[in-house]
């Protein structure tokens, strides 16, 4: 909780936040109380909530796997349905003694490079075999490069800004373990569709996946196989509906696919692996 008495009593607030159509208002009104570190600013976060923009640009971080994860406004917001992905991307890392490779593309806050990374540090401290990662992303939008570095650089990662693999350092050809992605998959139909705090406050080059969702998310995939060591896997977010689809496309790029998916989640995640021969 906050350090200093708040003017305005946190009914006060979890009512305004009710108002403007939290459906958390309670968990939210706690969230702006602990952070905030004024009264002033309180004020400030509320009326910001109130107007619309997402509770992770207003309180500045956003909770993935347990971490807290800088968000900066007009980056992509970590969903928690791609900690789906997180689960199923540690599970196929693998469990020799060197460095696990990892490559986020479209990595947004840098929340899932940072996330499994953690995740793999944590395996790896059990193993006195083991080395831990070694950590690359990148994202083709200059606030996103921008506050990923803020979240990755105390660990060690290396985050380039640029249109996926392109600015990517030629020495990660054929190296990389574990490629986890979570392109923009919303057709752009379904753009209107979206939660106002997306479609406002979150750039259009992060949702918008083009007719049908998969633009960005096919060249993700037309590239994997020359960056992935043998028997190194690709992961890619999208929707049930997608999947079979992105299946078909990971296996016509010479992967060999299969779809995971989390009910509990609502999440699915399309897995490629390279052949090791």
């Amino acid at each position: 909780m906050s350090v200093f008495p708040s003017p305005v009593p946190p009914s006060a607030i979890i009512t305004r936040l009710r108002a403007a159509g939290c459906v958390f208002a309670e968990d939210e009104a706690e969230l702006l109380i602990s952070t905030a570190r004024t009264p002033d600013e309180l004020a400030t976060m509320v009326d910001q909530r109130v107007a619309g923009l997402p509770l992770e640009h207003v309180l500045g971080w956003a909770e993935f796997c347990g971490l807290r994860i800088a968000v900066d406004p007009e980056v992509f917001v970590p969903r928690r349905r791609t900690e789906f992905l997180i689960d199923q991307a540690a599970a196929a890392a693998p469990s020799g003694p060197s460095p696990t490779v990892i490559l986020d593309l479209c990595c947004g806050t840098g929340a899932m490079g940072a996330a499994l990374s953690a995740t793999l540090h944590g395996k790896a401290a059990l193993n006195r075999n083991r080395e831990g990662v070694e950590l690359h992303a990148a994202d083709l939008h200059p606030a996103a490069v921008r506050c990923a570095r803020r979240n990755l650089a105390p660990i060690g990662g290396h985050v380039y800004e640029g249109d996926l693999y392109e600015p990517l350092p030629a020495t990660l050809r054929g190296r990389v373990d574990i490629l986890i992605a979570s392109p923009p998959y919303v057709p752009t139909e379904a753009i209107r569709l979206l939660p106002s705090e997306a479609r406002v406050h979150e750039p259009l080059v992060a949702l918008d996946g083009g007719a049908d969702g998969l633009d960005v998310v096919r060249r993700v995939i037309a590239e994997a196989s020359a960056w992935l060591a043998p028997g190194g896997h690709l992961l890619v977010e999208t929707s049930e509906r997608q999947a079979s689809r992105t299946a078909e496309d990971m296996a016509a790029a010479g992967l060999t696919p299969r779809v995971a998916g989390s009910e509990d989640r609502y999440a699915t995640v399309v897995i490629g692996t390279r052949p090791t021969k």
